[in-house]
């Protein structure tokens, strides 16, 4: 299948209906009215207000009956990608009310990979596994980016379309889609943030997940950014969980290193979880800034022993993902190529803290 350059809008009129969604923000507005509705499902009301957003839904584009899709992503367990496969399932169930699919026409979706995001050769080996079944469209998030280029040339060779979510590849040329948040901004409002509450002044240590990871790396980035514009700073050590075998050693003997560190930016979920359990040296309580607002760290900011986190809408990441996959099985019958799609969604994220938290216009921001 060839693929065509060009851009289409997924969802015909979502930028109105949502109030100004754009690739930069995806579809936040748009997804957080879907799960609104979905969480009333038995009132009259909300039904007929997600008919409604099931109608901007772009069936002009001529999704392939009866495609299955195949997600592979960097883990099943955990807060984020539990929402993630929601705002995923969520969409295949929009998707074939909106085309009005049924039974054999229906779009299908599978969702596989390992355990823990750490565990690469099995999410290498699920790619292996899930290509030679020849789905329609894979959707991958890469625990390691450079890790899957074989599996990824195998899929093109096949002609099975790759939308990346989440995390993307080294060569990006192998991907149709790349449906995520700005990774970069993550990194640079943790940062500022951080530098804010420490006055400009003080040593800050990163604790964070894998290095080969392309989310991380921005993230990374974008805070080593924020910091190069504060004189008064000092990044003393940044410390990668596949890079040590104990990551819960490994931060203790940084905390026991640096006594009089001031600051402390945790790059997910998993190592945010981690510090906030860590038996900490006495009289140690550096200021410490997360990302994603799993059930730990909003309790963590709740009882203010973390001032807050940089938190992304995995469910509108998953949603969008899908609705980009169920499109990518679309060809242009006069072109015979591919329907073109954008290239890349980047969503916004959002800044969580005692302020916002209770606010229910950021429920979807919590997972």
């Amino acid at each position: 299948m060839k693929k065509a350059t060009g851009a289409v809008f997924l969802l015909a009129g979502a930028v109105l209906v949502a109030g100004g969604i754009d690739k930069k923000s995806g579809l936040n507005n748009f997804v957080a009215d879907v799960q609104a509705d979905e969480s009333e499902g038995q009132n009259t009301a909300a039904d007929t207000e997600k008919r409604s957003l099931i109608s901007k839904i772009d069936t002009s584009i001529p999704v392939i009956p009866g495609s299955r899709i195949a997600v592979v992503s960097k883990s099943v367990n955990g807060e984020y990608w539990k929402s993630v496969k929601d705002g995923m399932e969520a969409a295949v169930k929009d998707i074939n009310e909106a085309y009005g699919f049924s039974k054999d026409e229906e779009i299908t979706m599978t969702f596989e990979g390992p355990s823990d995001e750490q565990d690469v050769s099995t999410q290498v080996n699920t790619l292996d596994a899930v290509i030679a079944e020849n789905p329609a469209v894979l959707c991958l998030a890469a625990s390691d980016m450079d890790s899957c280029q074989a599996q990824l040339e195998a899929a093109e060779e096949n002609e099975i379309p790759v939308v990346s979510f989440d995390s993307n590849v080294v060569d990006n040329d192998l991907v149709t889609s790349f449906i995520g948040t700005d990774n970069t901004a993550v990194g640079q409002i943790a940062g500022e943030k951080l530098a804010e509450y420490l006055n400009g002044e003080g040593k800050v240590a990163v604790f964070s997940a894998q290095e080969k990871t392309e989310s991380i790396q921005k993230r990374i980035e974008g805070f080593e950014s924020a910091m190069s514009e504060q004189d008064g700073i000092a990044v003393v050590k940044e410390l990668y969980m596949d890079q040590v075998e104990d990551m819960s050693a490994a931060m203790t003997e940084v905390l026991e290193s640096y006594p009089d560190l001031a600051g402390v930016f945790c790059t997910n979920e998993d190592t945010a979880e981690l510090y906030l359990n860590l038996d900490k040296p006495e009289g140690m309580s550096p200021v410490l800034v997360g990302v994603d607002a799993s059930s730990g760290q909003q309790e963590a900011i709740k009882n203010e022993t973390e001032k807050g986190c940089v938190s992304q809408d995995p469910y509108a990441i998953g949603y969008q993902t899908i609705l980009t996959a169920a499109h990518a099985t679309a060809v242009d019958e006069e072109a015979g190529e591919q329907v073109p799609l954008d290239k890349e969604i980047l969503m916004e994220p959002q800044w969580i803290d005692i302020t916002n938290i209770e606010n229910e216009a950021y429920s979807h921001y919590l997972y």
